[in-house]
């Protein structure tokens, strides 16, 4: 196999389409919000990109069909703006895999004539949310008032540790090449698959770009979700068996 090997599956004809990532990550608050594009909205697969910088392994369906580690590329029709949309299960796994694969991504959506592009991901806040803000990074300045106006937070040197991963990297490559790009996170714990973030997401990405999806399927996975959080605070509320006698007992 190619370094990159990209398995064509159709040619819609897209017209000022906007490419949009969200691949797995903190929360998984992309993939969630990419997934849920994908199945609520009118779409066809457009690429397979297998690439060896992926993960040695595949994925074994319902009929026990094996499909190597891959990503996916959709052409969504919505109500507003035509979409090409990025998910899989994987990113790649080393330095220079991850700009490579992201370059490949960009090739894609130059090819189906985009020039604006966003990421999709979460920040994570290393404790539960109950109010999840979407905070944005843009590769030009004056990209952020739009934004704004669809909820989107600008705030100094956040998140702290930078954006890695394809997300980081499709908004720099990107706008090194020309593209309006951005990424949006939704705040999320970190510790949990975070369907409340990818609404909050979701909600801003369809203000911007005019579509609406029925959100039943997301509210769904968010009170799963809601039900192990209720726990996890019980836990943390719930007083250590034996009390603080117990630290005798500490070397």
């Amino acid at each position: 196999m190619d370094e990159i090997d990209i398995a064509w599956e159709s040619e819609p004809e897209l017209d000022d389409p906007v490419f949009v990532e969200g691949l797995p990550g903190v929360g998984h608050v992309g993939k969630l919000v990419a997934e849920h594009v994908v199945e609520e909205a009118d779409s066809e697969l457009v690429a397979r990109v297998h690439s060896e910088h992926f993960p040695p392994q595949v994925t074994v369906g319902d009929d026990s069909v094996a499909a190597l580690a891959h990503a996916e590329i959709h052409a969504v029709d919505t109500e507003g703006r035509d979409l090409l949309v990025l998910t899989g299960n994987h990113q790649a796994q080393d330095n220079v895999g991850h700009y490579r694969v992201s370059e490949a991504f960009l090739d894609v959506a130059e090819d189906f004539g985009a020039s604006e592009l966003y990421a999709l991901g979460g920040v994570p806040t290393g404790e539960l949310v109950e109010e999840h803000d979407v905070i944005g990074a843009v590769s030009e300045d004056d990209l952020k008032d739009r934004l704004e106006e669809a909820g989107v937070e600008f705030r100094s040197e956040e998140p702290a540790g930078g954006i890695v991963g394809s997300s980081g990297l499709l908004l720099g490559l990107g706008g090194r090449r020309g593209f309006d790009a951005a990424c949006l996170m939704g705040e999320t714990s970190g510790y949990l698959v975070d369907p409340k973030a990818a609404k909050a997401v979701l909600a801003v990405l369809e203000d911007l770009l005019g579509f609406d999806l029925d959100e039943e399927a997301l509210d769904d996975r968010a009170d799963e979700m809601e039900e192990v959080v209720s726990r996890l605070r019980e836990m943390e509320e719930s007083p250590s068996p034996g009390g603080e006698e117990d630290l005798r007992y500490i070397g």
